[in-house]
């Protein structure tokens, strides 16, 4: 539901004379304990504007007349402490600075990139593997290999629930979705006022004017997506830290199994509802079992691990 103050800013941009009228029903709430009847301000406005501020939510029923249904947003908009419907945008204060990226932001990326090709080059991956495998080797020797993928995902959830509370700032994200949601509501008041003055039979000066308001949030809008860049790059600052320190951990067990190979036992494994199967195999069209195994453990663990931690990502 739109504002109180932006109904109010919208019925003066409509009718400039109910300024006047709205402190007039100011003044008389001031003198009767908030109550406003008809008949003490009927010289001061219209029965049209009095009909318009009912209609629009301004004043509700009170005990024995109406009363003003937000005060404090009433008198913010007659005073001037609101802007316009048409800049609510820009009352979202977003520094742009605070969504930028450090120089070792920019560093994790380029390392997360440079890390990519191992996925589809033997050669990067058997460098990445054979020098991830001097830490893991030893945990890899004492233990069966389900339970090494369960430790890796364990601390890949651990440090992706860590960087992604510290790193990503959910205050900032909350006020770009702000603007958003400040514009589309501005082109939903628009819409309605020019739908309200079309039944009314207004003129075609006023539907215009309504028409070129409505153009302008638009265009409003597709401003604010452009510069809705900024909350892409808050999600993706831990995004890139995250895969620097997961990708050699993949590519050390994509070459643990493809490159050096399981012998025995720690060949296969025995999943919920599949069964034995070997780490190879394909569970879910080209997607092998240790793949489905790591990912499951890790998202299982993210989420544990953020609750034990009470880390909340909601902007």
């Amino acid at each position: 539901m739109t504002r109180t103050a932006e109904k109010i800013d919208a019925l003066v941009r409509e009718d400039p004379a109910m300024a006047d009228a709205l402190e007039s029903i100011r003044e008389e709430a001031d003198r009767d304990a908030g109550e406003v009847q008809w008949a003490d301000v009927n010289d001061e406005l219209t029965s049209g504007q009095w009909g318009r501020l009912i209609e629009k939510g301004v004043l509700v029923d009170g005990d024995e007349g109406f009363v003003i249904a937000d005060r404090d947003a009433f008198d913010r908009a007659l005073d001037g402490d609101e802007d316009s419907v048409g800049s609510a945008a820009a009352d979202v204060d977003i520094d742009d600075d605070e969504s930028s990226w450090s120089q070792w932001d920019k560093l994790a990326g380029i390392g997360a990139l440079l890390l990519m090709p191992g996925y589809w080059f033997d050669s990067i991956r058997n460098v990445v593997g054979n020098t991830v495998d001097i830490a893991l080797g030893p945990l890899d020797a004492v233990l069966p290999f389900y339970a090494v993928i369960l430790i890796v995902a364990l601390i890949t959830g651990l440090y992706s629930s860590l960087l992604q509370a510290n790193l990503m700032n959910t205050e900032l994200m909350g006020k770009y979705q702000e603007r958003m949601k400040a514009v589309q509501e501005e082109q939903k008041d628009l819409r309605q006022r020019k739908k309200d003055a079309e039944d009314r039979g207004a003129s075609d000066a006023e539907i215009e004017r309504l028409e070129n308001e409505l153009e302008s949030a638009r265009e409003e809008q597709m401003e604010a997506m452009a510069e809705n860049l900024g909350m892409f790059k808050l999600q993706l600052r831990p995004m890139v830290w995250i895969m620097l320190l997961t990708i050699p951990l993949f590519l050390w067990m994509y070459w643990r199994i493809q490159a050096v190979g399981l012998q025995g036992s720690q060949a296969t494994v025995v999943m919920p509802i599949v069964g034995e199967t070997t780490w190879q195999a394909g569970l879910f069209g080209p997607m092998p079992a240790w793949i489905v195994w790591y990912f499951l453990c890790s998202m299982g663990f993210s989420q544990m691990l953020r609750k034990s931690l009470n880390i909340d990502m909601s902007p």
